[in-house]
């Protein structure tokens, strides 16, 4: 058991050294992935009819309307990104990013499920992916939540 422990040790000390940079890594997930979907929201909230156009003639959002969806997308791509960048409500907020950007394949599928469009098909899956794993395993400590749940302990 001991030559086993001793195996161990290069892993221990990697583990060490790469649980100091989570906190920043969360940070950069979140800022990143938050800014993607801030654009998006501020590109449709800049030039609203055609926003609307796109989700009337474009878009093929399920149960919505064109317009309601429209409404709803905008809303979470500027709100959400904002509470993830904080850490506030940080696993909702990725969780409901994730929601958005998979609306946008769904509505968008015909599209991004097509030959030549590969690459943007893969950004979101990529973005779901990072939304999933700030879902599931949290903002990390450079967060409001993180200074929140210190002060109640």
């Amino acid at each position: 058991m001991l030559a086993f422990n001793r195996l161990l040790i290069p892993d221990q000390c990697a583990a060490r050294a790469l649980n100091l940079l989570q906190p920043l890594f969360a940070l950069g997930t979140r800022l990143y992935v938050g800014w993607v979907f801030l654009k998006s929201g501020w590109l449709k909230i800049s030039n609203w009819e055609q926003t609307i156009w796109l989700f009337e003639s474009e878009y093929r959002t399920p149960v919505l309307s064109p317009t309601a969806a429209a409404i709803l997308g905008t809303f979470g791509e500027l709100a959400f990104p904002i509470l993830l960048w904080l850490g506030l409500f940080g696993r909702l907020s990725a969780l409901c990013l994730f929601f958005v950007n998979a609306m946008a394949v769904i509505s968008y599928a015909h599209v991004l499920l097509a030959d030549g469009f590969v690459a943007a098909f893969r950004q979101h899956v990529l973005w779901g992916f990072m939304l999933a794993m700030l879902a599931i395993y949290g903002v990390g400590k450079l967060s409001v939540d993180n200074a929140l749940e210190r002060q109640v302990k």
